[in-house]
């Protein structure tokens, strides 16, 4: 027997004013993207904004829907819109922010375990790393690569392809 560990590294910064600018505008993006959402149910608007090899930017936020599984997450929103709309562009980076009451979270929200998987297969499908930005009100964390959100992550590898 073997035991095995996996650790994650990321930066954290204390505010959005220690970002990097394209980061920080980054942010800036999620937040006006968030505040589109529509969560009537929760009242938990999240935005997610991609920032593509072209310089573009696509937004996404979070929609509900009365029946709960028919909703979308605002990553899988900013995601699946990025590949319909360019899928020639690779994705550099992603922001995440969520929002209650008006304001932003005081802690960073990361994104849930499938919109995990979609940030993985779509760094596979562009053999490129997509960093992760995950902003709150205390913190902003910055991950190199959406990998060290989910080790041992299932992709088609596992599949044999």
């Amino acid at each position: 027997m073997n035991k095995r560990e996996t650790t994650i590294s990321f930066l954290e910064y204390n505010s959005e004013d220690e970002l990097p600018a394209m980061e920080k505008a980054l942010v800036g993006e999620a937040v006006r993207a968030a505040s589109g959402a529509y969560s009537p149910y929760s009242h938990f608007m999240v935005g997610a904004a991609l920032l593509l090899d072209s310089g573009e930017i696509v937004r996404g936020a979070n929609v509900e829907n009365a029946a709960y599984p028919s909703g979308s997450c605002a990553e899988k929103t900013a995601l699946s819109y990025s590949v319909a709309n360019f899928s020639d562009k690779k994705v550099v980076a992603i922001a995440i922010a969520a929002l209650t009451d008006g304001s932003l979270t005081e802690e960073p929200v990361p994104p849930c375990g499938n919109c995990r998987q979609m940030l993985i297969e779509e760094e596979q499908r562009s053999s490129s790393p997509i960093k992760v930005i995950l902003a709150g009100k205390s913190a902003i964390y910055v991950l190199e690569n959406s990998q060290g959100l989910m080790p041992l992550s299932f992709t088609g590898r596992n599949l044999g392809k």
